[in-house]
């Protein structure tokens, strides 16, 4: 053995052990406080899905105007003997058409099996997160027929603050991230064998995908595009078995489409805050925060540990221009040194998706594109790139080329590793809503004989699903459906508002004094006028 190849194996012994390490480190980050932060408002309506309740019969039970105790609130967030699976497909064919049932079910069943807390239910998605490993790794090994290129884009998966905060949250996105990879995977295999099997299961793959969210489509589309190009647009057995199989998905797919067509105008509603305009600066600055928190993000602790004054951890910030130089050197570097069939599939996943929703809220006004958990695949793409760019160089001929990206690796995952441990110690974090819930919830559970009043206005109602998971059993609540006003009992030692519109707070301010008792604004506290 020469002393060259016993230098690669010694590198490859540490790289294994390195391996293992951030590969540990990441599982235990998907699994460590998966209850602590907050469970927020879409996480709530999650839960509501779960009960097979749709929000207008939650709201007709609930927000009555009667006093209630907190479990009220919690009895339409868990299984009932009165709802079954149908039922949980019916309340988003209702409610959420624009989210498709298959991760619904799944949590569905998993609540039935093993229990209702927070930490079960996000449990689910993070066991799935998990088959994120595997699956990128084929993937690796197909697209650069490399296990090191393989084995850079597990660890840079494994401590990714973005996929770990999805791998934690009671949504499907985890699951989406593993159909995405998973479809790449077996295309590519189907490419390089031809073989009518595999074709097929990419079919499969790609209605598994559909099923889990709606933005699957663009992925098929980018896979088309992918395809027709690197077969030179010519009508060849390849591009005939991708549109068979595409086309049996989409088959597949058409009893959940024709739900989505009889529901446009509950989808325009239910997305209207996606379409808020925002300027061309802020959302491009959106999108360089979002990819440089694919990286790290442990310098947005501030809002989330108020008390906590670490400066060092402040100066992160300034590694996002260094993140996306990475970035786009990554792209420039994959087609400068690979072949067409490689960098055409990472910049067709990447630049589909993105284009799809950058292009309509630049032009026509709108923000899905700042909205990390929409822009998987593109993020997906950015990964591979980087894998590709740190593997090859780590095991560059010349020395100081070696060093220096071995450095700029170590620094890639201390800086994912610091975020994760960071964020993991937070009961609420940036990819979060109903930021100002656990705060609330520790100012009313601290008072004597409390009673909450509050509306179905705004986002309240998933906000207070929210709230339920943290308030205390002595905490009653008074919901009504404005502009029906309370009639508020004299019985109760401390009377609190949350979130109410100007006209409801104006009416209530005719016989109450109001205080704002919480930082954000969202609590007041009601006082008897004195006469």
């Amino acid at each position: 053995m020469t002393s060259k190849t016993r230098a690669f194996h010694q590198v490859y012994r540490y790289w294994l052990l390195f391996l293992i390490v951030i590969l540990s480190a990441g599982i235990f980050f998907r699994f460590v406080n998966l209850d602590r932060k907050v469970y927020w408002h879409d996480e709530a309506y999650t839960s509501l899905r779960i009960s097979g309740y749709t929000k207008t019969e939650f709201v007709q039970k609930v927000f009555d105007g009667s006093v209630i105790d907190v479990d009220s609130i919690l009895k339409y967030q868990r299984p009932n003997p009165e709802k079954g699976v149908i039922d949980t497909i019916n309340s988003l064919a209702v409610d959420d058409t624009q989210h498709p049932p298959l991760y619904y079910v799944l949590i569905r069943l998993w609540v039935q099996l093993f229990g209702n807390s927070v930490a079960t239910i996000r449990s689910l998605s993070a066991i799935i997160s998990l088959l994120a490993f595997p699956c990128i790794y084929w993937l690796c090994l197909e697209l650069f027929e490399s296990p090191i290129i393989a084995w850079t884009s597990v660890i840079l998966l494994a401590v990714s603050p973005l996929h770990v905060l999805y791998a934690q949250e009671a949504r499907q996105f985890s699951l989406w991230i593993v159909t995405i990879l998973l479809e790449s995977a077996v295309m590519l295999r189907a490419i390089r064998l031809r073989s009518k099997q595999l074709w097929r299961i990419y079919g499969v793959t790609v209605a598994l995908g559909l099923y889990t969210f709606l933005f699957s489509g663009l992925v098929a589309i980018a896979h088309g595009i992918y395809i027709i190009t690197i077969e030179r647009f010519r009508f060849t057995k390849t591009v005939k078995a991708y549109l068979t199989a595409t086309s049996a998905a989409f088959i597949a797919f058409i009893p959940w489409i024709i739900v989505i067509i009889n529901n446009l105008e509950q989808i325009d509603r239910t997305t209207a805050s996606a379409q808020a305009r925002l300027s061309i600066s802020g959302l491009i600055s959106a999108w360089i925060t979002n990819i440089s928190y694919l990286f790290a993000d442990f310098w947005r602790y501030e809002p989330f540990f108020p008390d906590l004054d670490f400066p060092g951890l402040r100066w992160g910030r300034f590694l996002t221009p260094t993140i996306i130089i990475l970035v786009i050197y990554s792209f420039l570097f994959v087609y400068r040194h690979t072949a067409p069939r490689v960098w055409l599939f990472i910049f067709t996943l990447s630049g589909v998706t993105a284009l799809a929703l950058i292009l309509p809220d630049a032009i026509a006004g709108g923000k899905l594109s700042v909205r990390a958990r929409y822009v998987m695949p593109c993020y997906i793409g950015i990964q591979l790139a980087i894998a590709y760019l740190l593997a090859t160089q780590i095991i560059s001929a010349k020395l100081i080329v070696q060093k220096f990206w071995q450095l700029i690796i170590v620094i890639v995952i201390s800086t994912g590793f610091l975020s994760c441990a960071v964020s993991s110690q937070a009961e609420t974090w940036w990819n979060k809503g109903s930021h100002a819930n656990p705060q609330i919830a520790r100012i009313i559970n601290q008072t004597n004989n409390p009673l909450l009043i509050s509306s179905n206005y705004s986002l309240n109602i998933g906000d207070l699903m929210s709230l339920s998971h943290l308030l205390n059993n002595q905490v009653k609540m008074q919901l009504v459906i404005e502009p029906t006003l309370p009639n508020i009992p004299d019985s109760f030692s401390n009377i609190f508002l949350f979130n109410p519109s100007k006209q409801f707070k104006s009416k209530l301010e005719n016989k109450y004094q109001l205080v704002i008792v919480d930082k954000k604004g969202r609590l007041w506290h009601l006082h008897n006028k004195k006469i």
